[in-house]
């Protein structure tokens, strides 16, 4: 998608299509006020009839009008405007690209970046533009026979704005929302291919292309054998019933200064999740593909820091396997010794994501990060707090986690911050090891991440439950692509790469 911006009146500006607003109170929006002046009042008389509505996401093409310069207006419901914030631009916006779906327009000028949106900029504006655009595009064909699509083709998008530094700030908002565009439509592809493609060995080449592609990026991967000799018993417990090899996958980015300790990320990266010996019920079985969305985020993360080529050091850290059930699966009541030294006694082996992610949490720590942040489809009790609507947010770090929450606002990718404690930890309480991997059905989410702070407690640290958020049911099953828009904020934000 190419990405310009234009200043002027927009009755004046030849396009395809000039999208323009409308509120619900009948007010126009500075580009429709213009339009409407250079038609002789067009918008104002379809207004008055009925023909065009101030109804948020309600979207009407006007072809063809007399004394401008576009081709065609696309009026576009705002809704009330004492409400329109950031959703609601969002909403225009897909509402205006779903119905130029029907038509053969390739460019196109967005006049709705005009208008105030509250708690916004010009930057984040043109932003949410490429993200919108971007969720509107993407489609998964990988494992279709044909895969035609009759859908949007627009190639060029211009965002109307009423200053240099608003056009300034824009391109750098579109150029950033196409990198992570690029990296949610990695996390989605990897998250909605099946389990039989995607396998351990699949991300580790996955992640080798990337390194290739992106040259301050390098990639090793630790193979069985390396984990054994490290002692990571926690993270062999899990795949010891599956027949493909487990990864642990490093992923280095250098954008910053030689002394500067990384930012880590961790992604949990379970390709398929039976539960093991303590087996899921079969509805919906097909979903735990999904169980590897938080290494598909983290690796996703990457490519958008990569391409937008931040002055920032990252690590990307992925522990991958399978857990299935076998003669040689862990069984519940099993205990195995961690990487840490710590020992573990395992009461469920469907709670298998912690057990991979402690290891990996104590290896990130021979590389001294300035923040640690693992990402993990990891807990049910996280949907049922949360729904599907805010990502969990568990942290030792008060500001690391404001750091968090903050980008998640700014990214329209929001999280939900939840306790943790003494009284929650003691829930693990084990007769025969440290402590146990499950704390019992209160506070599940709470004691998950209760467990991973056992490993890291000199470690800057936030847990990211993404458990509702990473994937979506119904006839919309599929990848979300998130958390990457609130990390990469996070990273964007901490880069300076704003300034």
């Amino acid at each position: 998608m190419e990405y310009f911006t234009t200043s002027g009146d927009a009755a004046k500006r030849a396009t395809e299509c000039a999208i323009v607003g409308l509120y619900a109170n009948g007010a126009l929006d500075a580009g429709a006020g213009e339009i409407d002046e250079g038609s002789g009042g067009l918008l104002g008389k379809l207004k008055k009839s009925g023909d065009i509505s101030g109804k948020l996401g309600q979207a009407s093409l006007i072809p063809a009008p007399a004394k401008v310069k576009c081709k065609r207006v696309l009026v576009v419901g705002l809704g009330k405007k004492s409400e329109f914030g950031v959703r609601q631009y969002r909403k225009a916006l897909d509402a205006a690209f779903g119905a130029l779906s029907s038509t053969g327009v390739t460019e196109a000028v967005s006049y709705l970046h005009r208008d105030k949106v509250a708690d916004t900029d010009a930057y984040y504006l043109a932003r949410y533009a490429a993200q919108t655009l971007g969720d509107r595009l993407y489609r998964f064909t990988k494992m279709k026979s044909s895969n035609r699509d009759g859908g949007l083709k627009l190639k060029k998008l211009g965002f109307g704005v009423d200053s240099k530094a608003d056009g300034d700030a824009a391109l750098d908002g579109a150029r950033h929302g196409q990198a992570i565009v690029r990296g949610m439509d990695l996390a989605r592809e990897l998250g909605n291919l099946p389990a039989n493609v995607c396998t351990p060995s699949y991300l580790s080449e996955e992640a080798g292309r990337l390194a290739k592609h992106y040259r301050p990026l390098s990639v090793e991967v630790l193979e069985e054998k390396d984990m054994e000799r490290l002692g990571m018993g926690a993270l062999l417990s899990v795949t010891a019933g599956a027949e493909e090899p487990a990864k642990l996958i490093v992923m280095n980015y250098r954008g910053g200064a030689d002394d500067e300790p990384p930012v880590v990320l961790v992604g949990k990266g379970i390709t398929f999740d039976t539960g093991g010996i303590s087996l899921k019920p079969a509805p919906a079985m097909d979903e735990m593909k999904f169980d590897m969305c938080g290494a598909a985020a983290v690796i996703g993360t990457m490519q958008s820091v990569a391409a937008m080529q931040l002055p920032i050091n990252l690590m990307v850290l992925v522990p991958t396997c399978e857990n299935m059930p076998s003669g040689r699966a862990t069984r519940p009541g099993d205990i195995v010794k961690s990487m840490s030294g710590k020992t573990i006694e395992i009461l469920n082996t469907d709670a298998e994501g912690r057990l991979i992610l402690c290891d990996a949490l104590t290896y990130a720590q021979r590389y001294e990060p300035a923040a640690l942040i693992d990402v993990a489809t990891l807990t049910g009790a996280c949907v049922i707090a949360l729904g599907n609507h805010n990502s969990g947010l568990m942290a030792n770090d008060d500001e690391l986690a404001e750091q968090l929450l903050a980008a998640g606002r700014r990214a329209d990718d929001t999280a939900w911050r939840l306790p943790m404690g003494e009284d929650y930890e003691k829930q693990l309480k084990s007769n025969f090891a440290d402590f146990a991997n499950v704390g019992g059905r209160e506070g599940g989410a709470i004691t998950a991440a209760c467990f991973l702070s056992k490993f890291t407690r000199d470690a800057t640290w936030a847990h990211l439950d993404i458990a509702g958020t990473a994937w979506r049911s119904g006839n919309r099953k599929g990848a979300s692509g998130r958390p990457v828009p609130l990390l990469a904020d996070y990273l964007i934000e901490r880069a300076g790469a704003r300034d």
